[in-house]
């Protein structure tokens, strides 16, 4: 069989012409032969399976770049790298449907029409923060109020100033009534004053170094804000938030590091995360050059609920279990954080661990 015309090989593959001289252009579909009079493109048969899989894998939104990856593998890893294009868009599109459920629920909250019924409601609150039992420093922040909660991580040489500013950048929302359908510009708000907070903590003391490179400097944020019935969250990096509701403990947060895309994109089980080198590197921070985008979700309280904000420094050494028989064991949150934060060095504590239990108390 002789060459196709780009006509004929456009109608096999179902791609435009326009589409076929593109992919020639990004030297990802070149053509068998190019007249060098007429610059008439003509393919050869067995270039049809390859145009194929471009087609199909245009179609599930993969950019240019990363097809040409996957066609310049075999069969088997082209498969792994397709698996993993979809496991983080799945992972992507989780993100955009939380925020989705933030946004319906906090707009439904906006409608008059909607009366409240619920009985009152108010929540009961502790922090702790421990240095462990091998680092010489604490660069963790907790604090636990009546309408904030928050737990920050820092890290690099200004970790535990750029923690404490992110924290006090957020204390305002203590004193100040959230405006009336303002809730989700409010949290935004919020972080944007974390960052400015943390980068210039950062400067005055010091983390910047002679040369005053910030970007190895930075905190994470994790935090809930009581609006009276509802924990609006703001999560940055690799703190957590578990909710204990009726004996069950769920985890509320996704963590921002490379390790846990890793897993999301299925390129790593989580028996491998434990002990993977990287497993402490973020994508998502407050810092200089760090993605700061944060979740944001909110939670509907209920009489019983219990909340915990921590560190890493626990969720690594002390697994859910653990953490969900203290939780469901400990009477009051003072006792709790105490437990929480002597399981962690118990285990070893080899980070800074810290804890903020909230539970949601009716007739407040």
């Amino acid at each position: 069989m002789g060459l196709l015309t780009i006509g004929a090989f456009a109608r096999a593959t179902r791609l435009s012409p326009k589409a076929l001289r593109l992919y020639d252009e990004l030297g990802l579909l070149p053509p068998a032969h190019v007249d060098p009079v007429t610059g008439y493109r003509r393919y050869a048969p067995d270039q049809v399976e390859r145009a194929r899989l471009v087609a199909w894998l245009r179609r599930l939104g993969m950019p240019l770049v990363r097809i040409r990856h996957v066609c310049s593998l075999d069969a088997a890893d082209a498969a792994r790298e397709v698996r993993a294009f979809w496991a983080r868009a799945e992972a992507d599109f989780a993100a955009r449907r939380d925020l989705v459920a933030f946004l319906v629920g906090h707009l439904e909250r906006e409608d008059p029409a909607m009366t409240a019924t619920v009985s009152p409601l108010g929540i009961r609150y502790a922090a702790g923060s421990d240095a462990g039992l091998v680092r010489t420093s604490n660069q963790d922040t907790a604090y636990a109020g009546s309408r904030l909660l928050a737990v920050a991580d820092g890290y690099g040489d200004g970790g535990a100033p750029a923690s404490a500013a992110a924290v006090d950048a957020l204390k305002y929302l203590e004193a100040d009534g959230v405006p009336a359908g303002g809730l989700l510009d409010v949290l935004a708000d919020a972080v944007e004053q974390a960052q400015r907070a943390v980068h210039g903590a950062v400067l005055a003391g010091g983390g910047a170094g002679d040369t005053g490179d910030t970007g190895d400097t930075g905190t994470t944020l994790t935090a809930m804000l009581w609006t009276g019935s509802q924990l609006a969250l703001v999560h940055i990096g690799d703190c957590r938030a578990y909710l204990l509701r009726e004996g069950e403990l769920f985890r509320i947060t996704h963590d921002h590091t490379v390790v846990q895309t890793m897993i999301d994109e299925g390129r790593i089980g989580a028996e491998e995360a434990a002990s993977h080198p990287q497993r402490s590197m973020l994508v998502r921070a407050l810092g200089r050059g760090a993605d700061a985008t944060a979740d944001m979700r909110l939670h509907d309280a209920g009489a019983g609920d219990r909340y915990l904000l921590c560190s890493d420094g626990l969720p690594t050494v002390v697994p859910d279990a653990e953490i969900r028989r203290v939780l469901s064991g400990a009477g009051e949150p003072e006792e709790a954080v105490r437990e929480l934060v002597a399981l962690a060095n118990a285990a070893g504590g080899p980070d800074n661990v810290s804890c903020v239990v909230a539970d949601v108390v009716a007739g407040a």
